[in-house]
C-alpha cells in the first residue's frame, strides 16, 4: 500500500504535467517523445504471463534422397525444323543440245531451278544437283607437278585431254580455255580457237564451256567465231564482262550468241550491283534463261570468306524476289591452285604435298557448293570424285546408312 503522502505527490506531479503539456499545446497527442528525463521506479512488479516462455517447434521430419540412377538413354525432345516459302526462284537453265535439238551433244544437262538456300533439304532437296566441268587448254601452261603428272601427255591435244575427263573423270562438261588466243602470248586466231573447239566437240558427247583469254577485244572475235561453228551446240561462252561494253564489243558477242543459240556468263568482280547492271545489258540481246553468273572465286586462305558471303547473298536476294539474280551460278574453283600452300613445298607438318592441293580445290568447292554454286571448274581428278561424291550424298537426302557416315572417324589415309 503507498503512503498517503506518497499518492498525494503522485497526483500533484501528474497534475503539473498535464498542466505543462497543455502549456505546450502537446495536450490530447497520441505519443510524445522526452528527452533528458529521469524516471524514478519504486517497486517493479512482473506478471507471470510475460515470462512465459514459447514451446520448441517441432524438428521436420529427415526426408532422404532417392538413391543415384545411372542415365541410360537421352532424354528426347521434339524438333520441327521451321520450313519456309520462298517468294523468288532461280531460272532453270539448259547446257548442251541433243541431236533432236540442234545439236550433237548424247545429252543436255539443266542447272538451276532452286526454291531454297542451297541444300536446305529439311525444306526442299534441289531439283538439279551441281555439275562439274573440267579445264582443258589449247596450249601447254604452267601448271602444279600434282595436276601436270595427270595431264601432261595431253598439252599438244585438247581434244585428247576432255575424253580422258571425261571417261576417267567423270566430268559433266567439258572447259575449253582458248589461252593461245591473248595478243601477248600467240595471238591465235579465231579460225583457229574455232577448229580447236570442233576437235573437242568431236571427241566428246557433254556439253562445252568456251573460255576466252581475258581481251576484251579479241575474246569478242573469238566468241563470234565459236558461235558460229558451234551453231546449234548451246555452249556457254565464258566469260561477258562490262569491259567489253566499254570497248563497245558487247554487242557483238550477245548478238552471235542469240543468233546462234548459245549461253552466255556475265563475270564481275564481287559486286552484286554490278552484276545486275551486267545482266541488264544482256536481257536485251539474250533470253533470260541463257544467262549463268560469275562472281567470282577466292581460293582458301585468300579471300574465300567473301566469295562465299557474295554467293550467299545472291541465292538469298534471288530467293526474295530479285529478278536480276535469279540465275544459276559458276564458279572456277581451279583458282585454289594459285593459293601457294596447294602446291609448294612446306614443312613436314603440311606433307604429303600430293594430297594438300586436291584437298585444297575440295574445300575451297565444297564451301562455295553450300552457298549455292550451280557449276564448278576443276582440274585435279581426286578433287572431282570427291565432290562429285559429296554431291551424291546430300542429293541421296541423308539415304547413307549410319556406319558409312562414321567411317570417316577410324578412316586412314
Amino acid at each position: 500500500m503507498k503512503a498517503l503522502g506518497e499518492e498525494e505527490e503522485e497526483k500533484e506531479a501528474v497534475t503539473k504535467l498535464a498542466g505543462l503539456l497543455e502549456l505546450l499545446g502537446l495536450a490530447g497527442k497520441g505519443e510524445i517523445e522526452l528527452e533528458d528525463v529521469e524516471l524514478h521506479i519504486g517497486e517493479l512488479v512482473l506478471q507471470p504471463s510475460a515470462l512465459a516462455v514459447a514451446p520448441k517447434a517441432a524438428a521436420p521430419p529427415v526426408v532422404l534422397a532417392p538413391p543415384k540412377v545411372k542415365p541410360t538413354t537421352i532424354l528426347e525432345a521434339p524438333f520441327t525444323p521451321f520450313v519456309q516459302e520462298y517468294p523468288g526462284q532461280i531460272r532453270e537453265v539448259t547446257l548442251g543440245a541433243t541431236k533432236s535439238e540442234g545439236g550433237s551433244r548424247g545429252k543436255t544437262i539443266v542447272i538451276g531451278g532452286a526454291t531454297t538456300p542451297a541444300f536446305y533439304l529439311f525444306e526442299k532437296t534441289p531439283p538439279h544437283q551441281p555439275v562439274i566441268a573440267v579445264d582443258t587448254f589449247d596450249m601447254e601452261v604452267r601448271l602444279p607437278k600434282a595436276i601436270r603428272m595427270h595431264v601432261e601427255e595431253f598439252w599438244e591435244d585438247t581434244a585428247a585431254w576432255a575424253k580422258t575427263a571425261v571417261d576417267k573423270w567423270g566430268a559433266d562438261l567439258i572447259s575449253v580455255h582458248l589461252l593461245s588466243t591473248d595478243p601477248l602470248i600467240k595471238d591465235t586466231p579465231p579460225a583457229e580457237a574455232a577448229k580447236t573447239v570442233e576437235d573437242v566437240l568431236q571427241a566428246v558427247d557433254v556439253p562445252l564451256i568456251i573460255g576466252g583469254c581475258g581481251d576484251p577485244k579479241k575474246d569478242a572475235e573469238v566468241f563470234t567465231k565459236v558461235a558460229e561453228v558451234a551453231e546449234g551446240e548451246r555452249v556457254l561462252l565464258s566469260s561477258l564482262t562490262l569491259d567489253m561494253g566499254e570497248v563497245g564489243v558487247l554487242d557483238d558477242v550477245t548478238k552471235a550468241a542469240a543468233k546462234y543459240g548459245h549461253l552466255v556468263l556475265g563475270f564481275t568482280a564481287l559486286d552484286l550491283n554490278r552484276a545486275k547492271e551486267l545482266n541488264r545489258k544482256l536481257y536485251d540481246y539474250v533470253p533470260e534463261d541463257s544467262i549463268l553468273m560469275d562472281l567470282t572465286t577466292a581460293a582458301l586462305g585468300y579471300g574465300l570468306e567473301y566469295s562465299f558471303t557474295i554467293h550467299e547473298r545472291a541465292r538469298m536476294s534471288a530467293l526474295m524476289g530479285d529478278s536480276e539474280l535469279q540465275h544459276p551460278v559458276l564458279a572456277g574453283t581451279t583458282n585454289a591452285w594459285a593459293a601457294r600452300e596447294a602446291w609448294m613445298k612446306m614443312g613436314p607438318e603440311w606433307e604429303p604435298r600430293a594430297l594438300r592441293g586436291p584437298l585444297w580445290e575440295t574445300t575451297t568447292a565444297l564451301s562455295l557448293l553450300l552457298a549455292g554454286v550451280d557449276v564448278f571448274m576443276m582440274m585435279h581428278p581426286d578433287a572431282i570424285r570427291n565432290m562429285k561424291k559429296v554431291v551424291e550424298q546430300l542429293m541421296s537426302r541423308g539415304k547413307a546408312t549410319p556406319k558409312k557416315i562414321a567411317s570417316w572417324v577410324n578412316a586412314r589415309i
